[in-house]
């Protein structure tokens, strides 16, 4: 999806994306000649004051970060919640994009629903994206291109499932809710979004989704992104119960950027937009 604005400037190579909740965002800064990132901030919001609008919020965090209002050739925002699915363009049509969602979350007849063609796997991602965090976006940085970020993330994981037979499972661990993503020689087996308070509520969704998908805690593969550590109780309840377990491999990511495993394992959908 695109919110244009008619600013024609010359090339620059720097390409800005913006990663956006309702708790906070991140954002990076690319240099496309040479393909590295080289900047990256994380802000979060102080949601104490309840009354205060996320729009005030992404005004004091543009003031105190001129680096946003520098001029780039194209900027990205990403749309991070968990009112996502996915339809396969073959039953896909953009006339009954809320009836999709409907399944799965709780939708209103207010809601702007909006999708991302994802072409390479015919199939389309449908969301609700943010429209108050957008409208701010186009007054502050001009023109942007919005995608959601389950939609970077499931294209990654399918890109690197290629020639593997086996069925994998990955969770992208959030500090609410979680995805689980199950896939398949760069086949979509599942893809959902499951809110959590506790460790059991988190092993307890893993556990009855491979057994929807007859997997075997002895012997599939369970990789872990998101902000999940290994030194969390989510973690070790999943070790107890997963015997093959290990965090997404980052190695290619970082190749691009300065930053830690950790940090590329938390922004792995940032980086990559």
């Amino acid at each position: 999806m695109s919110l244009q604005n008619t600013n024609i400037t010359s090339k620059n190579y720097k390409k800005l994306s913006i990663q956006v909740s309702l708790t906070g965002f991140s954002y990076c800064c690319f240099d496309t000649l040479n393909n590295v990132i080289t900047s990256f901030k994380e802000i979060q919001f102080d949601n104490s004051n309840k009354s205060r609008k996320i729009e005030d919020l992404f005004a004091d965090a543009f003031k105190n970060n001129p680096e946003l209002k520098n001029t780039y050739d194209e900027v990205m925002v990403i749309h991070t919640n968990n009112l996502s699915t996915f339809v396969p363009t073959a039953l896909f049509d953009e006339n009954y994009l809320g009836s999709y969602l409907q399944y799965t979350t709780k939708v209103f007849e207010t809601d702007f629903f909006t999708f991302d063609e994802i072409s390479n796997y015919q199939m389309n991602a449908v969301y609700i994206p943010y429209v108050n965090i957008n409208n701010f976006l186009i007054d502050n940085v001009g023109s942007f291109d919005y995608k959601h970020a389950n939609s970077i993330l499931v294209e990654k994981i399918l890109d690197n499932s290629r020639n593997n037979d086996d069925k994998k499972m990955i969770v992208n661990f959030n500090p609410e809710y979680f995805e689980i993503i199950v896939v398949q020689n760069q086949k979509l087996l599942l893809f959902n979004s499951f809110e959590y308070n506790t460790p059991e509520d988190f092993i307890y969704y893993i556990l009855f989704t491979a057994e929807q998908l007859s997997l075997n805690p002895e012997s599939f593969p369970l990789e872990l992104l998101g902000t999940i550590s290994d030194n969390d109780p989510f973690y070790a309840i999943a070790y107890k119960y997963i015997r093959h377990i290990s965090f997404l491999d980052v190695t290619t990511l970082q190749e691009k950027n300065n930053f830690t495993t950790a940090q590329n394992q938390k922004h792995y959908i940032l980086f990559q937009s």
